[in-house]
């Protein structure tokens, strides 16, 4: 039999809560009987044995005796803390090493190449800030020299802490001794503070010498004063800094390692 023209459709079927009550498919075909047809209640469940979990699948963690189940290696956990990324990160770095270690040139690389705004600090240029009465390298260390250093090391900590206050990173550069901590690391972090990165660059010495060599005006010191700064330096194996032996790296291939060092320095900062 068929509907008659006009005659109310019967309602839609609905995903997820079955047929709709009252109503049966049957009265969509031809034959089936007008009218609501009851639809019978469903079978009584009789209890039975449990039914057997299913084993756990190769790739799905198995949970521990607390419920909890761990992700899978390599997987995101929503609101986990995440690794903090120093190439857009407000950094202090201090870049120590000898004379003709490249400090200077990775720093200004590294300076450049950032996505955020660097500052690069050198104390080297801050000490050329003295033009009568200059402390010349090349004439040994002396009372003057002392004092130069001082005043430059406190004048860059100020500048750093002036440029991470308003938002910029900064990188500073110096030779400093592991054999002197009070005046050194210990100054610095008096300076710019207890969140400063140190981290060393130390090639070998031959490498040193070679750089020297190329360098001109009152920066270029005797192979013999380079030779002690750069067994000084030896002292900081040990230590627990960081050290980057860039002897076989350009000043690219260089700074990329420091990046990957600052990584680690930001999650597990050194003991200095």
């Amino acid at each position: 039999m068929q509907h008659a023209v006009g005659s109310p459709l019967p309602p839609p079927h609905q995903p997820g809560h079955g047929p709709a009550l009252g109503w049966s498919p049957a009265a969509h075909h031809p034959g089936a009987p007008q009218g609501r047809v009851p639809v019978p209640p469903p079978a009584p469940v009789h209890p039975g044995p449990p039914p057997h979990p299913a084993p756990p699948s190769a790739h799905a963690p198995a949970p521990d005796a607390t419920g909890h189940v761990p992700p899978p290696a390599g997987a995101t956990v929503p609101g986990a803390p995440l690794a903090p990324d120093p190439a857009t990160t407000t950094l202090a770095v201090l870049l120590i090493g000898p004379a003709g270690a490249g400090k200077t040139s990775v720093a200004k690389y590294w300076a450049d190449h950032r996505r955020v705004p660097t500052a690069h600090i050198s104390l080297d240029d801050v000490r050329e800030w003295v033009r009568s009465g200059f402390a010349d390298p090349q004439a040994g260390w002396n009372d003057n020299s002392e004092t130069q250093y001082r005043l430059a090391r406190r004048t860059c900590g100020f500048a750093a802490r002036n440029f991470l206050a308003n938002g910029i990173s900064c990188i500073l550069d110096d030779a400093v001794f592991p054999d002197r901590p009070v005046v050194g690391l210990g100054g610095w972090k008096r300076h710019v503070g207890p969140g400063l990165l140190p981290v060393v660059i130390l090639p070998g010495l031959d490498v040193v010498l070679e750089r020297n060599a190329e360098r001109t005006g009152n920066r270029r010191l005797t192979d013999e004063e380079v030779a002690r700064i750069h067994g000084r330096m030896a002292g900081w194996y040990g230590s627990g800094l960081p050290i980057i032996d860039n002897s076989q790296l350009g000043i690219p291939e260089t700074a990329r390692v420091l990046d990957e060092v600052l990584a680690r320095s930001m999650t597990s900062p050194p003991k200095w």
